[in-house]
């Protein structure tokens, strides 16, 4: 390999994503770890990022391949950064998850993976936390594990989860519109997604809110916002619930049925929710979830139009602090891969 070879494998950065599996038994926390007979370690599930997969799903599919766990992302954890064998720097993102119900909707609407080989994964194991740091190999490990139990240990690691979604990008109003034909109204609440950006970004919503486990879905009945979560809802199996507050012309008479609709969301713990709405409702949104956050979170919470891009989601994560205060614990952003889903 030449000189300049080299020196491009250094920049190169392998991205990579897995989660710490855990779990309460009594009063214990334990977690799933995994054992690699190549490199005879013990880790963290992981593993590398597919072409046009994000690196939620890569976390939900390496965990699941590895330990034959389907699990539920919750809050992320910190990113862990190293150089390989290669020369090249390795990225891996980690979420905190549990195991997923037995008749989760969200794993319905997972594509079917293939176990690993016994050659990669020889050993899978669930261990108390003082065991688990004992067993893992690395320290960067050794470093989420304790991540993880400074959660626990501070009641923000059992959370729930609101998935803000904004509809993907629709016919524009200059070419839908027809006055002659239909009234203002009925334009704006029949305007469709466009077949490239808006359809291809719906069905590339599927193994996000998958990822994270969606097992309800709420939405503005206006078609655009229908048929953005369309294709989660067919592939989980799932009713769409339609809230009219969340329409952009309820919103203008009175943005009080939004604010109603987003802390029930917020403060009753259920199945993790979809939300999907119009970008002049999301001030009213961000206002409510702004609420919840304390002030480090705040930056994540968008503050200026247009809020989310067309077909992004907010992830907010939800816990019950000591003497019963709700508060968001993780906000994290994201615009789907556009060539993922099904």
């Amino acid at each position: 390999m030449s000189p300049s070879s080299k020196k491009n494998r250094s920049r190169e950065t392998v991205k990579a994503a897995g989660a710490l599996v855990w779990r309460e038994n009594g009063k214990h926390l334990e977690v799933l770890l995994v054992h690699r007979p190549r490199y005879d370690d013990w880790s963290i599930p992981k593993g590398k990022v597919e072409s046009c997969e994000s690196v939620r799903t890569c976390a939900v599919r390496e965990v699941a391949e590895e330990t034959g766990v389907q699990v539920i992302l919750g809050q992320p954890l910190s990113r862990v950064r190293y150089k390989i064998g290669d020369g090249s720097r390795k990225e891996v993102h980690y979420w905190a998850a549990r195991v997923a119900p037995e008749a989760s909707a969200a794993v319905a609407a997972r594509c079917a993976v293939k176990p690993a080989s016994a050659k990669e994964i020889d050993g899978v194991e669930w261990l108390r936390v003082g065991q688990a740091r004992k067993r893992l190999t690395y320290s960067y490990d050794r470093d989420l594990l304790g991540e993880l139990v400074d959660l626990w240990e501070d009641g923000k690691l059992d959370t729930w989860t609101l998935v803000l979604v904004r509809h993907g990008r629709a016919v524009k109003r200059s070419v839908w519109n027809r006055p002659k034909e239909r009234d203002k109204e009925t334009d704006e609440a029949t305007r469709p997604l466009t077949h490239d950006q808006g359809e291809t970004r719906a069905r590339a919503l599927v193994p996000i809110l998958a990822a994270y486990g969606v097992g309800r879905v709420i939405t503005s009945p206006w078609k655009r916002c229908v048929d953005t979560v369309a294709p989660y809802a067919a592939a989980a199996g799932l009713d769409l619930e339609t809230a009219g507050a969340l329409t952009e012309m309820a919103h203008a008479h009175s943005p009080k049925g939004v604010r109603s609709v987003v802390k029930k969301v917020l403060r009753v713990r259920e199945e993790p929710t979809a939300l999907c709405t119009h970008r002049p409702v999301l001030p009213t949104i961000m206002e409510v979830v702004s609420q919840y956050a304390p002030g480090k979170l705040l930056r994540s919470v968008p503050d200026r139009d247009p809020w989310l891009k067309t077909g992004e989601i907010l992830v907010v994560h939800m816990a019950r602090r000591p003497r019963g205060k709700i508060r968001a614990v993780a906000i994290e952003k994201q615009r789907p891969v556009l060539s993922e889903g099904r």
